[in-house]
């Protein structure tokens, strides 16, 4: 019976841990950046690359606010492209 117990309980911690480790990958919806929009960045998790174009590209930035929601936000970024001076 102890051993029955054990292993039900061993389960559920396994589902629980599962499950928090999935919110964990869950991805946000991405949000598009306009200028006039406030943000709430009190951690930065991740920034795509900007390659080495002369040209506008799009990039993205993960962040989390001040609530520990996890947001996804696509911007505009200029190239990293050398000009041609």
């Amino acid at each position: 019976m102890k051993a029955l117990v054990a292993l039900v309980f061993g389960g559920l911690c396994s589902t629980a841990m599962a499950n928090e480790v999935a919110q964990d990958f869950k991805q946000p919806p991405v949000e598009r950046y306009n200028y006039s929009q406030h943000l709430d960045i009190a951690r930065v998790i991740s920034v795509s690359e900007v390659p080495d174009v002369r040209e506008l590209v799009p990039a993205r930035m993960i962040y989390e606010d001040s609530k520990g929601q996890r947001h996804t936000l696509e911007y505009t970024a200029m190239g990293k492209g050398l000009t041609d001076d």
